[in-house]
């Protein structure tokens, strides 16, 4: 175990793309008896359709015919994932309402699978999923496994979601002064009642605020303080 652990901590040091990593990740999963594996990172903004990145290793039919059949959407693994960070085992339950996606999955060698998410201060909800061929996930082998699993699923959410969002995502460089007049904003706080408990003027709050807004690239100090928010910033 303790092997196994430096192992992961020299993965969190491997330089390089998000691409490099996942390749590194996917040979500790293929050890562990998996020969699929998959990463999805979801930002949390916009709130409307929020931006979605995937790394996997699964057959490209499978990978065409997930995105074509718009799968994202019912997918139940998925969903679960949003809301809870335990993790779930593949089975004929978990999709019993789509079983057209597992039917698909299992023509292109996905049978049997598990999965678990985890999330990061600024919002991103990151998913490692690992599958197979053969060989049914038991108990047995589940609770052996269950540490290894766990500590992987942070390892890979830790070294993808900042790769990611490096590679991605612009992520928004706001000031401190900014980000206070955000604070304030978020609490109801109107620019007058800001400039005096600051002890500044109501140009200089709304000043700050236009320069968040521009920064986060929204119309309006709403949508600014939303946006912060949502992105861990405040």
């Amino acid at each position: 175990m303790e092997a196994w652990l430096e192992e992961q901590f020299c993965l969190l040091e491997t330089k390089g793309s998000s691409e490099d990593f996942f390749a590194e990740l996917s040979k500790i999963t293929s050890a562990l008896g998996f020969n699929f594996c998959a990463y999805g990172l979801r930002m949390p903004y916009p709130l409307s359709a929020p931006r979605t990145e995937m790394l996997n290793n699964y057959p490209t039919p499978w990978q065409q015919a997930y995105q074509e059949k718009n799968y994202l959407q019912i997918d139940p693994t998925v969903h679960h994932g949003l809301s809870s960070q335990l993790p779930i085992v593949w089975s004929d339950q978990v999709f019993a309402r789509t079983p057209e996606l597992m039917e698909d999955a299992r023509s292109f060698g996905l049978e049997y699978g598990w999965a678990q998410s985890s999330r990061q201060a600024n919002g991103t909800i990151g998913m490692l999923t690992l599958a197979r061929s053969s060989e049914m996930l038991g108990p047995n082998e589940l609770a052996r496994y269950r540490y290894q699993l766990l500590w992987l699923t942070q390892v890979a959410h830790h070294g993808l979601a900042s790769r990611i969002c490096a590679e991605k995502f612009d992520m928004p460089e706001l000031s401190l002064r900014e980000l206070e007049m955000l604070k304030w904003t978020a609490d109801g706080k109107t620019a007058e009642e800001i400039a005096l408990i600051l002890g500044i003027t109501t140009r200089t709050v709304n000043f700050h605020i236009s320069q968040a807004m521009r920064k986060l690239d929204v119309v309006n100090k709403t949508a600014a303080t939303v946006k912060a928010a949502l992105l861990g910033l405040i």
